[in-house]
């Protein structure tokens, strides 16, 4: 990138003068990074906008299937919330479609499921999991060895009174795995037609990488928005919030598009398992996702 511009030119008053315009505009990109996305985002083409594609995702599956309550294993309860998600969306928004990673008990590996969303060019992903709390031995008394000495006894322990709901972004650690993603799906950050109107866009070239950079963060922010609006919503239904939470999670890595996890529940917390399983629970559960894609969908159109 040349940024000779910035230099001191009461030092070099003719250097300007050698610098032809045409050179001096790739270095004035270099001043975005100080400016807030949307700043940026003003001085786009104003493209029509809309969220056409949902990609919804039921955590786990097949033989990736280990963590369970007491009556029931996360795959089971996330991919029946995924289906009725589903269909939430699909019967209240017609202009919307619906993708599933799985609809089954199968296995799908964490790239495959994102890479479903990229290949579809989604607007957003939105992966369903159940919390649980880890088991650890604790001691619970001594015996005697046979040489008098006191042999810890451990037993095997899981918290059950934990609870709440939080909602995952993809944290800093993962956002350099966007980029390739990015630059595949060039058509889904700008416009379709986007090789024609933006002829000579390399991806190697440092202006180019600066402008993906931006939009990389804008999933970020969006990402935040989304999962924010979905917290409020469980919220108001009077569940423990846990909060919204950045974190390295392979299945959000790679995401060309805003990408939320959301923990629904924990399956480890009897009272939660409970409701997390029943008919009541699961439609205010999806409910409450659909209202905040509702909310992110009406400010996104309007942007």
């Amino acid at each position: 990138m040349n940024i000779i511009f910035a230099m001191n030119t009461k030092k070099c008053p003719n250097l300007m003068k050698n610098i032809p315009l045409k050179r001096s505009f790739p270095g004035l990109i270099a001043l975005f990074l100080i400016l807030p996305w949307v700043s940026f985002a003003n001085n786009l083409p104003k493209l029509p906008y809309r969220i056409k594609t949902i990609v919804v995702d039921a955590g786990h599956g097949g033989q990736d299937g280990a963590t369970r309550g007491l009556f029931s294993k996360e795959k089971d309860v996330t991919l029946q919330v995924a289906l009725r998600l589903g269909k939430a969306i699909e019967s209240n928004f017609k202009d919307v479609k619906v993708i599933y990673t799985r609809k089954e008990d199968v296995f799908i590996p964490l790239y495959e499921r994102i890479g479903i969303a990229n290949r579809a060019k989604a607007d957003l992903f939105i992966s369903i999991h159940c919390n649980s709390m880890p088991k650890n031995r604790v001691i619970t008394g001594y015996t005697k060895g046979s040489r008098g000495r006191k042999i810890p006894i451990y037993e095997t322990r899981q918290s059950t009174s934990t609870k709440g709901v939080e909602t995952f972004v993809s944290g800093f650690g993962r956002l350099d795995e966007q980029d390739v993603v990015l630059r595949e799906n060039a058509s889904i950050l700008l416009e379709k037609d986007y090789k024609n109107n933006y002829e000579g866009y390399d991806p190697n070239d440092p202006e180019s990488i600066i402008i993906f950079s931006l939009m990389k963060n804008a999933f970020r922010e969006q990402s935040i928005k989304l999962a924010t609006l979905i917290q409020n919503e469980y919220i108001n239904t009077g569940r423990v919030d846990r909060g919204v939470k950045e974190q390295s999670l392979a299945v959000l890595a790679r995401a060309g598009m805003p990408a939320i996890l959301t923990e629904i529940g924990f399956i480890s917390n009897p009272e939660e398992e409970e409701y997390i399983n029943s008919e009541n629970g699961q439609n205010e559960i999806v409910s409450c996702l659909l209202k905040a894609i509702q909310s992110y969908k009406k400010q996104a159109e309007l942007e």
